[in-house]
């Protein structure tokens, strides 16, 4: 990371993550690593950023892992590229996360997502949601490792929890969900989304960047949340309404016993 938050070109100093040219990504034609080792052109649709946030644009240049239908890797694209609904319309899937993180007294931290997002701003959602990267550290599979990493670096990132609050020991992964949604029509995201649970006190200093408000709910006040979303007075971001809808409730009533839960050789699909 650079000063500020900001990424840099070539290598992120601390996490030594590779990012795609910067004149590739936003020109539009980048070279995707493939499963057989090869690097192949794509040409990829010209968009043009100029209208956005100029620090999320640069984040559009991490290289995101590309996925099948059964989350084995095939390869690596831009960030940019991946929630392009022209290219999810054609298949391009990656690997995502979602961490759901409760402080003592069980309470579950929400975010809003800041304007400058480019996908879905100004929506509330869980805790952190983001990507691993197209890095060793980010692509080990054992156990979720590299998922796990990936959710400590965002933590921090978007959050400020300092990275010995919340390391990936810490972090439970129990199960992984498939989900496709458009934001506009440009952007959306078409995931594997990795489902971590986390219960503990951290320090806050959110990015105002990333998050434009945040708070701890209860289970009634998520579910008024939920409600005022339906009269349209607020929105949510749609992983975590499929989210909510389907598990969150038994698995909250749960902290205490999440490991059976754990379900780590299904994909639910939603």
């Amino acid at each position: 990371l650079g000063t500020g938050g900001q990424l840099v070109e070539g290598f992120v100093s601390v996490f030594g993550f590779q990012l795609a040219s910067r004149e590739a990504v936003l020109a539009g034609a980048v070279s995707s690593v493939v499963s057989d080792g090869k690097k192949r052109i794509t040409v990829m649709p010209e968009i043009n950023t100029d209208h956005l946030d100029p620090q999320q644009v640069q984040l559009l240049e991490e290289m995101c892992i590309l996925i099948d239908d059964n989350d084995q890797k095939i390869g690596a694209e831009s960030k940019k590229n991946c929630h392009l609904n022209e290219n999810i319309n054609k298949g391009l899937l990656h690997r995502a996360f979602s961490v759901f993180l409760f402080n003592s007294e069980k309470k579950l931290l929400l975010q809003q997502r800041s304007d400058a997002k480019i996908t879905f701003p100004d929506c509330f959602t869980n805790t952190c949601c983001s990507h691993p990267l197209n890095h060793p550290l980010e692509l080990e599979e054992y156990k979720a490792l590299g998922v796990r990493r990936a959710a400590q670096r965002r933590l921090k990132a978007e959050f400020g929890i300092p990275m010995d609050q919340a390391t990936p020991d810490e972090l439970k992964y129990l199960t992984r969900i498939h989900y496709k949604a458009q934001s506009d029509g440009i952007w959306g995201e078409h995931e594997i989304d990795y489902i971590l649970f986390l219960q503990k006190d951290v320090t806050l200093s959110p990015d105002p960047n990333e998050i434009k408000s945040y708070c701890y709910v209860t289970k009634e006040e998520l579910k008024e949340l939920f409600k005022k979303a339906e009269h349209n007075e607020l929105k949510i971001t749609p992983w975590f309404k499929l989210i909510t809808e389907t598990f969150l409730f038994k698995w909250w009533d749960n902290l205490h016993n999440l490991s059976v839960f754990e379900d780590h050789d299904k994909i639910h699909r939603l």
